[in-house]
Order: structure tokens, then sequence, then C-alpha cells
């Protein structure tokens, strides 16, 4: 912490009021009346400050342009005080009863290096003694910086707001807590995350997934899309944001809003974040920042750069400022384990060869690996941010604003299996029933964790994929105040995210009919040795050009487009009385695009004289700190550049033409939605002290309708047609906040809201999709779904115990009305109705078995939690442990829904929200002083489901295990220009650990991607 003299000439001294009692040291502790109306800080300072008999000093510049509340009743000076400064930017910094020193709230993360000049409230009567005006010249303001002062301001605005609000800040010019946005997120009380390539990507928020949570960046809201492996969920064609497109050196604050006002966009059931980049005004003059990074995986052994750099200034006596930062981060790292692609029982896809010897295997009650296999996969990624900002402030009354963002984040994913995909094959793919079980051995739950068998098609495959998500946004902001009484702002913007995937190739090798196949997962029930009966390494033991090879080439993208305008006027009907009134247009385009070869089974022949040898290469050194033994090290994987070459598959011309809506495995994902969203609110602003405990809030209402226009893909009389659906429906949605103030530092919290969610985008389609790679499945879309709306109420007690310290509790009850879930159902594409005409050129039949899905509106359900939050540093110990100090929250949540289930004999099941963790925890522990900072974070996940039924089988769900991760950071000042950091990411390797079914709890996905370590350095010139 840097301390900062206050000198005698840095004054301008304001008459307001006498001194002579100021002399009484007991004089705060004294219970005074007010009398004071809500007003402009430059006069209701002074005013306090003589009614209580106080000298106030304040920034002079923290004062312009602040108001301060209304102060009437008997309170001693501190309540009076508190309740004066309550929802502004001002907050006290020290009082020892005579004097009391004001700061500004989001300067207190920021240290300056010169006193500012200072207002002072003191006496025009009988002046003070000139030892006491001595006394007063040498108060020391005590400006905290670094982690506890973003700790500071972030409670200071969660304790004014008017509902359930959390708010991380940043740590210091262009440093957030945590090198990702999401695990910074993940810090509040009943968020968690789900991460893709061993960096966070998408939030679920008090047991509701990503989709039911709306992201703001600088007031207009955005949708981050990116492509993610097939076990995180692929590319995202849905509400959900994608945090990991973005660089947290780029933005200086978030905000999570819990509870609805009318005033705040609907569309959120969750909560709605607000990521805030940095602005001119947020910094004092000139200032440049520069950070650089070196990071490090463990398991990839790369060695990765990470820059940012910010600059920012103010001209005309702060009447003018710009800003600009740019970020740069390069990753490279490895993915390892093991997937099972789902169990199976011994009766699906046809079942074993009836020539089995071990007959258990075949039993409706056993259960074998879909296609078990070990997995490398190799992550590239660049991600560029760039931000700029102009804020102009002509006078006190208005301010103008523009705020740019763009980002880019790049990256390649090569993908190495090697796999027995034949057990999850129909028989018309030489499959299941060609497979001769030997024998086995099955656990109590029913797994058959050993197997031996004949005539098994081992796979090896390779995937690239080049991805490329350019998000662009644009903010423009002005707000007026017509004299003291009434306000005006609006808003304008855009964001556009545009994700292209334009290279998705697949190539696979096969071996047809090995013998002598083994898996075993009686040593490690998630990790099995495996046996293939050849030599993998070799190339020619592999086929290409017969069947089963392929070559897939699946170009895909996604553009999301937002326009928002918004005008808000906020009129004072009397002091502690607002009015506000608004209205919101946002028009929300959302394309999608895809494209396949039109026959992806048919590939060339090798040509004369060439082998495998010279178009595979070796995947090698596989298996580093997997923990398991019998698994292989190294394996010939296709070389994708060497098919390129040899067969030009990139031409688009003969074998390799692609098509669109025409191809089967293209046409469900070109679709498209057109939304227009136009809402309008009433919204009354209030704080009183009429009753036993001064109350403030707001209630209101928000009237909202919905225009939906969505377009796919229908096949009429074989052909595919092009289909658009149009609809609207509108929702009002009341709100209300109150937080009564027990005592100054004692805060009870009650929320009441009605909130929707529209649709996820990938449910709108009128149209569908059908696939035969991996899962044959069919695909349908429902363009009529209603939103999922609900009913929540919060109730929260926070107790501001000590300075900077805090223990609070929070209840929720979310009353779910309608819900959407996906209807599934496993039968012979023969049953379905569809003409076959669909399967030709698929290499599939009518009797194979598919897996029809389509979302439906249901029943909801209640949902409720609770969340306990405590925060404090320990400035009471002695010694070195004054420096210390704790973050810890909890949250319990508990949801159930009713399932639509073709297996249940009531055709519904009962089980948790798709999404729910019904435990989460995080835990900080740190220490910090002038020169070093250090702290370690854990933060636990408890498990939930991802699908109910499951997506891959007849199993009852597929669900992810619960996660902890732990990560540690420090930093040490060399003076006031120069900090060297340090950053351990996930230092326990934490796995990716994903199952199905609820009671046999099998493995379905099991990976790491290593531990992070990144060293850098900070200089502010």
């Amino acid at each position: 912490m840097r301390t900062l003299r206050i000198q005698d000439k840095s004054y301008l001294m304001l008459a307001a009021g006498a001194t002579a009692l100021l002399a009484t040291s007991g004089a705060h502790a004294q219970v005074r009346k007010f009398d004071v109306s809500e007003q402009p800080a430059a006069t209701g300072i002074p005013q306090f400050g003589k009614q209580a008999e106080l000298q106030i000093l304040a920034p002079q510049g923290a004062v312009q342009g602040q108001r301060v509340n209304a102060v009437r009743g008997a309170y001693t000076v501190e309540e009076g005080l508190a309740r004066l400064l309550r929802g502004g930017d001002l907050t006290v910094v020290s009082n020892n009863g005579r004097t009391a020193v004001l700061g500004q709230s989001a300067a207190l993360q920021r240290a300056s290096t010169a006193a500012a000049p200072m207002i002072a409230a003191q006496a025009v009567a009988p002046a003070a003694a000139p030892q006491e005006q001595e006394a007063a010249a040498e108060v020391e303001a005590v400006v905290v910086t670094g982690f506890r002062a973003s700790l500071q301001s972030a409670m200071n605005i969660k304790r004014r707001s008017s509902g359930v609000v959390d708010v991380i800040k940043a740590e210091d010019i262009a440093d957030f807590p945590d090198a990702n946005l999401a695990e910074s997120i993940q810090r509040v009380p009943g968020v968690s995350i789900a991460r893709d390539a061993g960096e966070g990507r998408q939030i679920t928020v008090r047991g509701l997934g990503p989709q039911f949570t709306r992201v703001r960046i600088n007031g207009v809201e955005g949708q981050s899309t990116a492509s993610g492996t097939d076990s995180s969920g692929g590319a995202n064609r849905n509400r959900a944001f994608d945090f990991n497109v973005f660089a947290s050196e780029l933005f200086n604050s978030i905000t999570v809003r819990k509870t609805a006002s009318a005033q705040t966009e609907e569309g959120s059931l969750g909560a709605t974040v607000d990521l805030q980049t940095g602005r001119p005004f947020d910094y004092k003059g000139a200032t440049l920042v520069v950070s650089a990074q070196e990071g490090y995986n463990d398991l990839s052994k790369s060695w990765d750069p990470r820059f940012a750099v910010l600059a920012s200034n103010t001209w005309f006596d702060g009447k003018l400022g710009a800003l600009v930062s740019v970020a740069y981060t390069e990753r490279g790292l490895l993915e390892e384990g093991h997937g099972s692609g789902g169990w199976l029982n011994g009766t699906e896809v046809g079942g074993f060869s009836p020539a089995s010897t071990f007959a258990q295997a075949s039993s409706a009650s056993v259960f074998t690996p879909r296609f078990p296999r070990y997995g490398r996969l190799t992550h590239e990624q660049k991600r560029l941010g760039l931000t700029g900002s102009f804020q102009m402030r002509p006078d006190d009354r208005t301010l103008i604003g523009l705020d740019v963002l763009y980002s880019d984040f790049k990256a390649t994913r090569e993908e190495n299996w090697l796999e027995a995909l034949s057990f999850a094959r129909n028989a018309s793919q030489g499959g299941r029933p060609e497979i001769i079980a030997r024998d086995g051995v099955v656990n109590a739950k029913g797994d058959m964790v050993y197997g031996l068998f004949d005539d098994v098609d081992v796979e090896s495959e390779t995937r690239f994929d080049k991805l490329d998500t350019q998000y662009t946004q644009a903010t423009f902001t002005a707000e007026h105040e017509f004299g003291d009484r009434f306000k005006l702002s609006g808003l304008a913007g855009f964001s556009k995210s545009d994700f292209d995937n334009p290279i998705q190739t697949t190539v696979i090798l096969n071996r047809e009919n090995a013998d002598g196949f083994s898996y075993d997962y009686r040593e490690n029930a998630n990790l099995p040795s495996m046996t293939f009966g050849f030599d993998v390494t070799d190339p020619l033991a592999y086929n290409f050009g017969a069947a089963r090879s392929e070559i897939r080439l699946r170009p895909q993208g996604v553009t999301n487009k937002i326009a928002t305008a918004q005008l808000d006027g906020d009129y004072r009907l009397a002091d502690g009385l607002n009015l506000k009134v608004g209205v919101n247009f946002k028009k929300y385009d959302f394309d999608s695009w895809a494209q396949a070869r039109v026959n992806e089974s048919v590939v060339p022949t090798l040509p004369a004289g060439v082998t495998l040898t010279s178009l595979t290469k070796l995947v090698s050194g596989f298996g580093k700190g997997l923990g398991a033994t019998g698994i292989p090290t190294r394996w010939a994987a296709p070389d994708l550049d060497a098919f390129a070459k040899l067969y030009n598959i990139y031409s688009g011309a003969g074998l390799f033409e692609l098509s669109g809506a025409s191809n089967a495995n293209a046409r469900g994902n070109i679709r498209s939605v057109e939304e227009k969203d136009s809402a309008a609110y009433a919204q009354l602003d209030f704080q009183t002290e009429r009753f036993a405990w001064p109350i403030r809030g707001d209630v209101g209402v928000r009237y909202v309708k919905t225009e939906q226009s969505s377009t796919g893909y229908q096949l009429v009389a074989g052909a595919a047609q092009q289909t658009t659906v149009k609809r609207d429906y509108d929702d009002i949605l009341p709100a209300l906040n109150l937080t009564a103030e027990v005592t100054p530092d004692v805060l009870l919290r009650f929320g009441a809201a009605k909130v929707m969610t529209r649709p996820n985008l990938g449910s709108l389609t009128p149209g569908g999709s059908l696939s035969t790679v991996g899962v044959f499945s069919v695909s349908s879309g429902n363009p009529n779904l209603k939103p999922i709306r609900a009913t929540t109420y919060d109730l929260s007690a926070e107790w501001y115990f000590a300075k900077d310290g805090l223990l609070s509790v929070g209840l929720f009850y979310k009353d779910i009305d309608s819900y959407i879930q996906t209807s599934r159902i496993s039968q012979p594409f023969s049953a379905s109705g569809l003409p076959v005409s669909l399967l030709d050129g698929l290499g599939v039949s009518a009797g194979d078995t598919f897996l029809f899905s389509q979302p439906v509106n249901t029943q909801g359900g209640p949902l409720k939690g609770i969340e306990v939050s405590y925060q404090q540093p320990f400035s009471f110990l002695p010694g070195l442990l004054r420096h210390t100090g704790a973050i810890l929250n909890a949250t319990i949540v508990d949801s159930k829904i009713d399932y639509i289930s073709a297996r249940s004999p009531t055709g519904f099941v009962q089980n948790d929200l798709v999404g729910l963790s019904k435990n989460a925890f995080n835990a900080t522990l740190y220490y910090e002083d002038e020169a070093f900072s250090a702290r370690v974070s854990a933060a636990y996940r408890d498990k939930y489901l991802t699908a109910v039924p499951s997506g891959t089988s007849t199993n009852d769900i597929d669900g992810v295990r619960a996660i902890t991760t732990i990560d540690a950071s420090a930093s040490y000042a060399v003076n006031k220009r120069l900090k060297l950091t340090f950053e351990g990411l996930n230092l326990t390797d934490a796995f990716n650990s994903q199952y199905t079914d609820s009671n046999r709890d099998s493995v379905y996905v099991y990976s790491h991607t290593g531990r992070q370590f990144n060293f850098g350095l900070r200089y502010a010139f």
C-alpha cells in the first residue's frame, strides 16, 4: 500500500459550519439531528459537515458532478455520513472524529503519485486551533492498490446496489485477476464454468446453463461463438457466450446481476453479465502500461508469448480523453486421454456375432463401450484483442462516449485417434454383428470391464480443423442532465461475431477384422489398457481405398449480428424518488452455413507405387501423465498434408466436390433466424426513511415483443426446399428490488421478478439433419418453441462487519413455468416414416437403428438454492499475517425436471436440471504488502448432467463428474513502475472426466491438458 500525505497548500477551503466543538474526541459517536436534502455534493457535503460539526476533506475532482443523498432524522455522525454518500462514487477513507477524509470509490484501486486538491468543509465561526489545522493537514489518506483494492472497489459497488450484484474489478491497469474471463467469473458465488482445451469457455449461474445468461459488452448484448471439441459441445450455434474468444487484459470490470429490474434487458433466467473495457476517464492524465509474459505447459512442453499494452490520456482539464489497448496471446497445448463413445447393451446395433463364445456380451443387461479409443488433440491458438475508447465532457452535465472492440481468435486443432469403431456400427457397415466376443468380465453394475474379441475393425483417424472467430463491436453513448431533476441518456451499438471453420478434414485408415483385440478397465475404470492384435505403428498394417475408409470435408461457419438502440429518461420526482422510463430495440441475425462431400465413403485408390508409408506419420510420446499402464505410446496416423497433396482434396471438384442443402450431412446446419425485440419499461427508484429501517430499491414493469423468423431446409418429394416460419409473442415482466438498512452495516435484500429466456437458436430451425458419423441420428428443429418463463424470488442478508469485510447469505427460488428439452427415441430408420431415399449413397440401410430427436416444450419445475459468501482482510492479526486475507463462497442448488423418456412406462423420468451442479465452492487465500502479493485459489464444481436421456445410447443420462481446480499467482513490485508476475494454472492437472448412466457411472471421456505456468513483468511509464 502506498501512503499519501496531504499538504496544506493543496487545500481549497469551503466555509461550512462551526468547528469550535471539533476537539471533542467523541463527537462522531454522538447522535445528532440532520436535515440535509438531496443535492450536489459540492453544497451537500459542507451542509452536512456544519450540522455534524465535522471537518470533511474531499478531492476536488471527485466532488464535481456528484450528488449526495438526503439525510433527515437522528443519527450518529458515522451513520449520517454513510447515508449521505450511499450509492455514489465517494467513500470515507478515514474519520478520526474531528476530520473525515473522502475518496473516490473507483479510484481506490489505483495509486496516485501526487496529492490531489482537496475541498474541506470547515469553520467560519471561531477558528480551529493552529495545532488542529496542522493535524488536519497531516491526515494520511491510505490508498490501497492491487488485489485488495480490486476487492474493496467491488464491495463498494455491491453494497450500493439495489439488487443482488457481484463485481470483479481489475487489480491494476490492464491487469485482470485471472488469465481468462470465465475463470475470473467463477470466483463469484453461484457461478461455475465449463472448459475447452484447458481454458474456461462458458458459465453456469445458480444451476442454469450458459444459454440462460445474457452477456453485454459496454452496454450492448454480445453473442460470441467459437468451436470446441466434440466432447465440449463443438461449434456454438446457440445463445451461449464463449468467453475464451477474449483476452482478459481488455477489460477492467465484470458485473454479474443476479436479480432482474425493469430497466435491465430481458432474456436471462440465470444472470446478466456486464463486461466493461477501459475508458480514458477511468485514469488520471497520461497513462501507458506494458505487460509481457511467457507461458509454459508441462504436457506440451511449449513456451508461448502473451503481451498487452494500454495507453490513455485526457486533455483540456479532463474534458476530453482517448484510450487504446492491445492484447495478444499464443497457446500451444496437448490434450490426451480416452473416450468410450458411450456404452451399449448387448442387444443394441444388432448385437454380437452368434459365433461369440462369451454369451454374456449379448445380454441386454451387459454394456460394452461404443468405440473405445485413445486420442491426442494438438491445439494451436492465437488471440488478438483491440479496444478503443473516446470520451468527451463538454460541461459538467454532459458525457459522450464511443467504445470499440475487436477480437480475433484463430486456432488449429489436430485430433489423432486410435479406435475400435465397429463396436458402434450396424450390420450394413460390417459392425458389431460381425464381432466375435471370445472372453470377458462383467462387474456388479453390468459393465463388461474386460473383453477379448475377434473380427474387430480398428481405425486410425486424423481430423484437422482451422478455426477463426472475429468479434467486432461499437457502442455510442450520450447522457445529459437537464437541470437538477431530469437526465436523458441514449445508446446505439452493434456487435458481430463471425465464426469460420473453412477446413474441417478427416481421413480414416482402417484395419478390418483384426483378431485378438482386447480392452481392460479392471485396473483403471477411466483409462483401459488395450491391445489391437497387430502392430499399430506399421503403416502397412492398415488399408485405404477399401470399404469404410473415409475422407470427410465439412467446412462450416456461424455469423451472429446484434444491433441495439436504447433511450432512457430519469426524472427526480422528489428527494429519494426517481421515475425512469425507456425504450429499447434490438435486431438479431443468426446465420449458419455448412458444406460436405457428396459421398464421404467413396475414396480413391492408392496410385501405383504409392503406399501408406508415405501418407502417414507417427504419433509418439502418448500417455504422459495419464497414470495408466498397457497403453500404446505410438501409432501410425494419416498425414493430412500428404493426402491433400496426393489427391488435391481441396479442389472442390470430382470426388471432392462439396454440396450444401442437397447433402444430408450438411443440410441441418444450414439455417438462419432473424429476431426483432422491442421493449419499453417504467421504473421507480426510491429511498425512504419513513419506516423502522431506511428502505431503498426499485419497482417497475417491462413489456417486450419478440418477432421471429426461422429458415431451414425440409425435404419435399425427396428434394431440399427452403422453408421459413414466422411468429411473434410478447411478455410483461414486472420486477421489484428492496434493500433495507437494518444498520449502516447490515443490509437485507429482497427481489421478485418475472423473467424469460428465448429458445436456443439451434432449436428453432424448421428443417433437420441426418448424420451417419458416430451416432446414426436424425435431428429436427421446432420453430414454434415457446420461451422458457419463470418467476424468481431472492432474499439475502449482508453484514459488512469490518473494513472490507463481508458475510452474506442469500436464498433464491425460481419457479420455472415452462422448459425446453429434447425428445429422443431409438428406432430403425424404416420405422420413422421418412423416405428411405434419404440414405442413398451413405452406406447404411433402412434397417439400421437411428437416434431421432426434436426439441419440445414441457413443464418446468422449481429451482431453489442458497449462497454463502465471506471475505475479509486479516489486518487485525500480528506481524506478516496482517497482510493476509480470505475469500470464501459456497452454493447449494437443487432442481428437478420431468424429462420425456420413451423408455419410461409413464413416458417421463425425473432428474436434475441439465447443467446444474448441486454443490460448488470457491476459496482464495491471499497475501499482499507494499511490494509482494500472492494468492492461491481453489474452485470446486459438483457433477452435472449434459443430456437426459443419453445422446448416444439407451443410457439414462450423460454427465460430467465433479472437478476441483487450483490456481496460484504472485507478483513483486521492484519499484513503483516495474512489477514481476507469476501465474500457475490447473496446478493439480485436473482431468476432464465425463460419464454415462446414473447407476453404472461408466466412463465417457477422460482427458487432461497439463499444468500452465506464466512468467512475466508489467511496466508503467
